[in-house]
């Protein structure tokens, strides 16, 4: 006989499950779900790309009968409202399941503690926050978007031992190694847009696209971020590799019709936050990654935009004339801005530090 697992246990397979869809969701949240009956699972799921079924479809639906007297794990509150598809909260009253396993709440007004009601007036036992922070992480963006109307940014650095990012010249090929570009790719692919700024066009003539995932070979059902350009000059030039697919670029300056003719989006120009909010509200775009020259980066890190640092520190030195990775000046130690490790982990020959603002003072 096989052991008895916890609820926790259980939970983790719902996990795996919305991590096996991270990819391919947006701008809807991954989400996973199993189903266990004497203590196996007889049903699992995760979300569908945008008008697909939800993860709790798929796992009543390979469950079938079984799904009866059974437990469901979900690691996202059901929801309750006519979307897409119907609600899933109905579908497991409908399906007998009589114990429901909750990670987190949804913060959507339309399902908020509505989808638990459903349950619970249904007479289905109800269990909320098991394994909620690991189960929240899946869905930064989302959770925070719902919430504040704002998306979750992560900053993304590549920089040497001494703090430089670029040579003098801008020459900034290649700082760290393929193993660190690889994992970028990763921060690229759960994005919903990555912003950059002109310059960074102008210097390296980028992609910034996913062209590539660790163990995953078939790129197809991925969602690509839009990228994001700050343009306020109207210097992007046509001939610009990051427009060979101009439907997924966003430019944000004076309008340009030859743009336009492209497919490209065009934003008028605005301060940052509001360009945040502008992405998050009106394009659904929940998680942004910034890759940007130091200008850029500084801004958004005085702005205090910056939900998480990720820094790629190679071990090499590229002397006091190399670019700095920040370029504001401060007078006073108290007006340093401080960050909080939450991850650290070796890639290849670099070092890959991910952080968090800190309200802490010295």
């Amino acid at each position: 006989m096989s052991e008895i697992k916890s609820d926790q246990d259980w939970m983790q397979f719902a996990i795996a499950e919305a991590a096996a869809a991270i990819y391919r969701t947006r701008p809807n949240p991954a989400v996973g779900c199993v189903i266990v009956k004497n203590n196996q699972i007889v049903g699992r799921g995760a979300t569908a790309p945008v008008g697909g079924p939800h993860a709790e479809v798929f796992a009543l639906q390979q469950a079938g009968e079984q799904a009866r007297g059974a437990t469901a794990y979900v690691t996202l509150e059901p929801c309750a409202h006519y979307g897409r598809t119907p609600p899933c909260a109905k579908g497991l009253v409908e399906a007998g399941i009589a114990r429901v396993v909750i990670a987190c709440s949804d913060p959507n007004p339309l399902v908020a503690g509505k989808g638990v009601q459903i349950l619970k007036d249904a007479g289905i036992d109800v269990l909320q926050g098991v394994c909620e922070i690991p189960a929240a992480a899946q869905n930064k963006g989302f959770l925070k978007a719902i919430a504040t109307g704002a998306p979750y940014v992560r900053l993304k650095i590549a920089s040497s031992l001494d703090g430089r990012t670029a040579m003098a010249s801008g020459e900034s090929k290649w700082i760290t190694g393929s193993e660190a570009r690889l994992d970028v790719q990763h921060w690229r692919a759960i994005s919903g847009a990555v912003i950059t700024g002109i310059e960074t066009v102008l210097a390296d003539d980028c992609q910034l696209n996913v062209r590539q995932l660790k163990n995953i070979e078939n790129l197809n059902g991925i969602v690509q971020p839009k990228r994001v350009i700050l343009d306020r000059q109207g210097r992007l030039p046509l001939s610009a590799k990051i427009l060979a697919h101009a439907e997924t670029v966003m430019v944000m300056g004076p309008f340009r019709q030859e743009l336009a003719d492209l497919g490209v989006t065009q934003l008028d120009v605005q301060p940052l936050k509001i360009l945040l909010q502008t992405l998050s509200q009106q394009y659904q775009i929940y998680d942004v990654l910034v890759e940007a020259g130091v200008t850029l980066s500084t801004a958004f890190l005085q702005g205090n935009l910056v939900d998480e640092l990720i820094s790629y520190i190679a071990p090499s030195f590229l002397g006091r004339s190399a670019r700095a990775m920040f370029n504001a000046e401060f007078d006073r130690m108290a007006e340093q801005l401080r960050f909080k490790l939450i991850d650290v982990a070796q890639v290849g020959s670099d070092v890959r530090l991910r952080l968090i603002p800190s309200q802490e003072t010295l």
